[in-house]
């Protein structure tokens, strides 16, 4: 633990991410769970680097795909290294194998993108709870405890109606849209109908991963205009 982290009490977190628009998200999803703090943003391994070298950073959030190299070797090279920073792998790669090898390194939680905030901070907070753990076992029961508290509750049922592959399809649509969509482009892209998509819609916004603003035309009822909540953070960039 970093004597900055012993005296301020938060967690230091470095968001490692190439896409400038996601890397801000993220930073901003940390700023929003009590006990982190994002110091700095990294669109590369180089970046990165940099910041270990000058900062003191107690979790990565590390994406596996950058332009200057591979996540899990820029991992492994940090265990070789015995640099004591813990890393949550944030990736678009579901190959079981990758996920192994995560484990095999020590990565402590691994999150598929795309992903709403609440994902986010139930993991950080896992994460919080186990490096929180501290003294000697008296037992089995107190290891087993302590590793539990890295493990994810089982998944929490979607409405009746609603399934978590078009939901992640409407997220994913979402969140590639800066300017955001309505429930008809959304239900164009993902090949649903109008009302479908506002279903899905409106549950992103029901779980605060979403807003909704009317948009109003020249003629008729405004139309509702979604947006994902991914405002650019504050943390600094490298």
């Amino acid at each position: 633990m970093s004597a900055a982290t012993s005296a301020a009490g938060e967690v230091r977190v470095l968001v490692v991410e190439d896409d400038p628009v996601v890397a801000d998200a993220h930073a901003l999803y940390v700023g929003r769970v009590p006990g982190f703090t994002a110091v700095a943003v990294a669109h590369s391994l180089a970046g990165a680097t940099r910041v270990l070298e000058r900062s003191g950073v107690d979790l990565l959030l590390l994406d596996l795909t950058l332009p200057d190299g591979n996540g899990l070797r820029f991992a492994r090279g940090l265990r070789a290294a015995g640099h004591p920073v813990d890393v949550i792998v944030v990736t678009s790669a579901r190959d079981l194998a990758v996920v192994r090898e995560s484990v095999s390194l020590g990565v402590v939680q691994y999150v598929l993108k795309p992903f709403a905030f609440p994902t986010l901070r139930e993991r950080l907070l896992r994460y919080a709870a186990f490096r929180a753990t501290a003294g000697e076992a008296a037992g089995q029961g107190d290891v087993d405890r302590a590793l539990a508290a890295l493990r994810a509750p089982a998944p929490a049922e979607l409405p009746k109606g609603l399934s978590a592959p078009t939901l992640d399809r409407v997220a994913a649509l979402l969140r590639s849209a800066p300017d955001g969509l309505t429930a008809a482009a959304a239900a164009g892209a993902a090949g649903i109908s109008r009302i479908t998509a506002r279903r899905y819609l409106e549950h992103l916004v029901d779980t605060g991963c979403a807003d909704r603003t009317p948009r109003y035309g020249q003629v008729g009822r405004p139309e509702l205009h979604y947006r994902w909540l991914a405002a650019a953070g504050s943390a600094s960039k490298v």
